[in-house]
């Protein structure tokens, strides 16, 4: 008997493929057969007519080769499936459909309000925001009986998603091991229930995928030749340094916790009284906002003690706290803090807060009259993305100019995840969770630092006789 299958799922695939959790996301690294998966998966109930698939993509025209793909396989499997180029949308002998979409904006997800679909599916989901991405679960929800609703999603480290979708996939359980989340739903008659829902990371790489090898083995060459930290990323599907990072020389080694060398994280330690103390404040209400202690030593290194951020634990939402509040929970925390209380500390905030509303009155204003006060800190974004930078360097011992405690969990997670603006190539992607950078880089601003000298270069003449030159390139050494 003749093999009839149009396509096999490798076995890395078909792991993927066989999950039952509502959220799974394929991938980590290139050349593992992601988008391919995703296609496919979007197949699973097209004989239900009643069906609904949305497969997305950032923007349009990166969903062409998806649908290119479609247009093959999709076809061998239905014969009579039609493709309409004005829709994006397969049609079934079913009467079931498969959409292709688009979110180029965070408001084209209003694009989606009102409908239906059974399956989700996410090709490269770091280039979407978390806003995006979560907006898509009340779009999932069944067209008809018999169908089951999830969400699918595949994507490589970095992009201006890499944050939180490592943060929501990556870190809080290994590869492979299913992720629970619980939820409180309060009914109309008072009554609470439970619920959970379940999540999943499979990784993949391209050893994962030997047809790929076997077609084209100079593949795993040219991802080897990459800089390295694409090459981490792509080749071994690290999460940890990407092409895009802002802050490459971000260090968290736990080896170095109690030695303080080659890493940027320490353990909390009682901070001594004859050190400076700073606090830094960026506003938000929707958006998060951010407080952060930094202690100042006699070496001019910036050490950040305490953090309070306003999140309601989603990423980038804020906890809608007014200043009232967050005024109290400052004085709180300096009131309680063994390395605040009882110390000179001197403020320093956004120069917006400032702005008088329409009240009449400003933020600064209001945060004065509940006893906290800050000074006008300099908003200058590359001089002070570059004060950011010169004091992550390490040097020649391996000690750099800041030091985060490993208790500031949200600076840990959210700084080193910061990825290049599109528009303006040397600032920050200010529609990425920014926040505790920003109120990082007025401290910074408010203590500058020279640049960190760089390595001595020694010009040497280039001798066309001489026969220790080996090539016409050799203009110059580096001592």
């Amino acid at each position: 008997m003749s093999d009839r299958a149009i396509w096999r799922p490798q076995e890395r695939q078909a792991a993927f493929l066989e999950r039952s959790e509502y959220e799974a996301f394929y991938g980590g690294a290139a050349g593992g057969g992601k988008s391919m998966a995703l296609i496919m998966e979007a197949l699973r109930q097209v004989k239900i007519p009643h069906y609904r698939g949305l497969i997305l993509r950032k923007t349009y025209p990166q969903l062409s080769d998806i649908i290119d793909v479609s247009r093959f396989y999709y076809k061998k499997a239905y014969p009579r499936a039609k493709y309409n180029e004005t829709a994006h949308c397969w049609t079934f002998p079913s009467g079931s459909k498969i959409y292709f979409g688009s979110m180029h904006r965070t408001a084209d997800r209003t694009n989606y309000q009102g409908k239906q679909y059974d399956f989700i599916g996410f090709d490269e989901l770091t280039q979407f925001t978390w806003d995006e991405y979560s907006y898509l679960f009340s779009r999932n929800r069944p067209s008809g009986p018999g169908t089951l609703c999830y969400v699918r999603a595949t994507g490589n480290p970095g992009g201006i998603g890499h944050g939180w979708v490592k943060e929501r996939f990556i870190t809080p359980a290994p590869a492979g091991t299913p992720i629970t989340q619980s939820f409180t739903i309060r009914l109309p008659n008072g009554k609470a229930v439970e619920r959970t829902r379940k999540r999943i990371f499979i990784p993949s790489s391209v050893f994962d995928n030997p047809a790929l090898l076997s077609n084209a083995p100079e593949y795993l060459e040219s991802l080897a030749m990459l800089p390295a930290a694409e090459r981490e990323a792509l080749l071994y599907g690290s999460w940890d340094s990407f092409s895009g990072q802002v802050f490459s020389e971000w260090r968290d080694n736990p080896d170095g916790y109690m030695t303080r060398i080659n890493s940027h994280v320490v353990l909390p330690f009682r901070i001594p009284k004859t050190w400076r103390v700073f606090r830094s404040f960026d506003f938000g209400y929707s958006k998060p906002f951010s407080v952060g202690w930094y202690a100042v030593d006699h070496d001019g290194r910036l050490w950040r003690i305490r953090e309070l951020y306003g999140s309601d634990g989603n990423p980038n939402v804020g906890i809608k706290w007014d200043v009232s509040k967050i005024a109290q929970e400052i004085r709180r925390i300096e009131s309680e803090d063994e390395n605040l209380k009882g110390r000179r500390i001197d403020g320093v905030a956004d120069p917006a807060i400032w702005a008088e509303e329409n009240s009449g009155s400003s933020t600064a204003a209001l945060f004065e009259k509940f006893g906290v006060y800050f000074e006008k800190g300099d908003n200058s974004r590359i001089s002070g993305k570059m004060q950011c930078h010169y004091r992550l360097r390490f040097d020649e011992n391996g000690i750099p100019m800041f030091y985060v405690f490993s208790s500031c969990k949200n600076f840990i997670r959210t700084v080193p995840s910061l990825v290049y603006s599109p528009r303006d190539t040397e600032d920050v992607d200010t529609t990425g969770e920014d926040h505790i950078y920003d109120e990082w880089r007025y401290v910074c601003m408010l203590n500058p630092i020279a640049p960190p000298a760089e390595p001595e270069k020694v010009h040497v003449p280039w001798d066309p006789l001489s026969s220790k030159k080996s090539s016409v390139y050799d203009w110059w050494l580096v001592s």
